[in-house]
């Protein structure tokens, strides 16, 4: 079962795996065709009704495929208006077919002319609240006729997640849906679930349209979108910097930097964006507890790890801020360890190199199914999300498994880890573990992507600051 945002996700990424918009169209509408084949197969005539979207480009394909059954074809509103290029193209195929089509702007002027069965394409799955005109009044008519109804995808009107119908909606006979069973149909009692053609890999491979899951309202305020907080430094300055750039570049609202007195200055010297507190002393100890607890409360998210050291000290630290904070934590490097030892009550996505994966506990394996697997095993086991770096990063949580193939060999470059543990707070501050991690790896390795395209080698870590807007943006090499 799908809901109809992840189902838009995987639209798009097959696209980008090479499966073209308009034959996706074209599969769905050829299915749409043969279950009214099925449903009437007496039928001499059919009417299809079409709205703007794509769910009205797939009934303009089954008209098409319907060709011997006198097609009349209405298409609801402007036909100047449609509102993709797929369906605009779906659209003029049947004008030059000759199939007879109507354009109908005005309620007042829709009419059925006793057709033997009937499709409805007027609202697709994007459509929340009650309808408009002149698509309640089609709906309403739909009703009347009296005729065999074949819905695409949903029955226009119906909320396909919820099965919600905050106005009229189309009592259909049979419902095509694409790809999966969507939550709102489960209790319809005539549902087809048709294949066509999106690829499993759409749903495997991280891709574009996982962006989809993020959103910037208009009316949005500072915070929306995330408090990261960093706690690192001490032995090492540049990575809590670039882990907190990389939150803010890659979208959050507010980065700030807990550090050791020695090097918070020069933290804050890297960019006047991060907030930056100084730690007494030269590493992260026990001493730092109450005031790390305390100002993670104020945070969506906390990272730990970058630039830390191997302090037994700061280790304890790491251990004990995870048995009492019980919010969203990314881990990375250093702070890795803790995740076997400590009673953890927080959420954390792991973010290990394929030799700190082995230290947690890991098996080391020669292909990537068995670095998946493993991850798989391991998330399953720590009750937490795996970020497995390597040539092709692999994302788990015990149930799901993701691959990003995103990235580049430059990226071996020290501190695009950093990078990567930023972007992947970012990510954490609105979304669940997985698809935060996700996304931080795809954004990451599209970032390292972008950058290196204007360079021929001698890539570094800060070059990812430059390009992560544009990888944020849908931006691909």
């Amino acid at each position: 079962m799908i809901e109809s945002s992840e189902m838009a996700i995987l639209d798009r990424n097959a696209v980008a795996l090479g499966v073209r918009e308009t034959n996706l169209m074209e599969s769905a509408g050829n299915a749409v065709a043969r279950t009214v084949r099925k449903q009437a197969p007496d039928a001499d005539s059919v009417a299809v009704v079409a709205g703007r979207g794509n769910n009205g480009g797939d009934a303009l394909v089954a008209a098409r495929f319907l060709a011997d059954l006198d097609p009349q074809v209405t298409l609801l509103g402007h036909s100047d208006r449609i509102r993709s290029d797929v369906t605009r193209e779906k659209w003029e195929a049947l004008q030059a077919a000759e199939i007879e089509t109507e354009v109908v702007r005005d309620s007042t002027t829709f009419r059925l002319d006793n057709p033997d069965v009937l499709i409805d394409g007027v609202l697709g799955t994007g459509v929340a609240g009650a309808p408009r005109e002149p698509e309640q009044t089609a709906i309403k008519a739909i009703n009347e006729s009296g005729c065999p109804v074949v819905a695409v995808d949903v029955p226009s009107g119906m909320n396909v997640d919820t099965g919600a119908t905050p106005g009229v909606a189309v009592d259909a006979d049979r419902v095509v849906t694409f790809h999966d069973l969507k939550p709102g149909l489960k209790n319809h009692g005539g549902v087809t679930v048709a294949d066509i053609g999106i690829p499993a890999a759409a749903e495997r491979f991280v891709g574009p349209g996982d962006l989809r899951r993020l959103h910037r309202p208009v009316a949005a305020h500072k915070g929306d979108f995330g408090r990261v907080l960093v706690v690192g430094g001490g032995p090492y300055t540049g990575a809590p910097a670039l882990a907190a750039q990389s939150a803010l570049r890659a979208g959050a609202d507010l980065a700030t930097v807990l550090a050791p007195d020695p090097v918070a200055d020069q933290i804050q010297s890297y960019s006047e964006d991060l907030i930056v507190d100084s730690l007494p002393g030269e590493t992260v100890a026990p001493d730092h507890l109450t005031t790390i607890q305390e100002t993670a409360t104020d945070q969506d998210v906390l990272v730990l790890g970058p630039g830390l050291g191997s302090d037994p000290d700061t280790r304890s630290t790491v251990a004990a801020v995870l048995e009492t904070y019980t919010g969203r934590v990314v881990l990375d490097a250093d702070a890795l360890e803790a995740v076997r030892t400590a009673e953890i009550e927080a959420s954390c996505i792991c973010t290990p190199h394929r030799g700190e994966f082995q230290d947690l506990g890991g098996t080391a394996k020669t292909d990537r199914e068995g670095w998946a697997a493993e991850a798989s095993a391991l998330a399953a086991e720590l009750g937490q999300t795996i970020l497995l770096k390597g040539p092709d990063d692999v994302i788990a949580d015990g149930k799901r498994t993701r691959i990003n193939r995103t990235g580049n060999p430059g990226m071996t470059v020290g501190g695009t880890g950093d990078v990567l543990a930023g972007v992947t707070g970012a990510m954490f501050a609105t979304l669940d573990p997985l698809h935060a991690a996700a996304l931080g790896a795809y954004l990451t390795g599209t970032a390292g992507d972008l950058a290196a395209e204007s360079r021929n080698g001698g890539l570094l870590a800060s070059d990812l600051l430059d390009t992560l807007p544009a990888a944020l943006g849908g931006e691909r090499p």
